[in-house]
């Protein structure tokens, strides 16, 4: 059931989200990536264009974005870094460590709500998640978790100078567009920074509190 991420209302499925964006929010008031569902949404209801031009289109547009997602996250060049694929995995003693911390991520002007139930996934990643239904506070049951291993639980893929979230690829070298990625305020390179955190849940804010922030010439948050 999805939730809106700029009021408290909650819709049966996505196509009732969708037309709830386009009547009930401003186009300003949207992320660049809630704007192009919309559109497209209300495209396919109007009709729009031919379907096998939009076809073509699609493929054209997916071979641009293969294209461009190899040569950010696969060059061997110093100045990038290998695909978040082969993020470094957490040491083999899952379960021995038990340590907290905070984080906000805000991407394109959206803040992610960790506590929906998509981000709740200790089952399946045990070494990093959230869970209880608190988007606050993450948990990591292993040494050796780093931040670029923590994203890519959440379906974020990241480096440097690059991320890569539902379907939108964001690079600092994109005109208007700047990521931060920070922990206590130092910013730091995802691939090798190991979290580090406290025992007690309610002394979160003494563990690492992780920041990303991707702006574009669209967001100034």
């Amino acid at each position: 059931m999805p939730d809106c991420n700029y009021c408290e209302e909650s819709f049966a499925d996505e196509e009732a989200y969708l037309d709830h964006l386009a009547a009930s929010h401003e186009r300003g008031e949207l992320s660049r990536i809630d704007r192009r569902r919309v559109e497209g949404h209300s495209d396919d209801e109007g009709g729009g264009l031919p379907t096998g031009p939009l076809i073509i289109i699609g493929l054209v547009l997916f071979s641009a974005a293969v294209i461009g997602y190899v040569t950010i996250f696969m060059n061997d060049t110093p100045n990038n870094i290998e695909i978040t694929s082969v993020a470094k995995e957490p040491a083999d003693n899952v379960g021995a460590v038990h340590e907290h911390g905070t984080i906000n991520v805000t991407i394109d002007g959206q803040t992610l709500d960790f506590s929906q139930a998509r981000f709740q996934n200790p089952q399946q990643y045990q070494a990093f998640h959230f869970e209880g239904g608190n988007g606050d506070v993450w948990h990591k049951h292993a040494s050796g978790v780093t931040l670029e291993y923590g994203m890519k639980t959440l379906g974020i893929q990241m480096n440097q100078s690059a991320i890569l979230y539902n379907g939108e690829l964001y690079t600092e070298s994109d005109p208007g567009t700047e990521i931060v990625v920070t922990v206590n305020g130092e910013e730091v390179d995802p691939t090798t920074y190991e979290l580090q955190g406290t025992e007690s849940t309610a002394n979160a804010q003494d563990g690492d509190h992780v920041r990303i922030v991707v702006r574009t010439n669209e967001t100034s948050q």
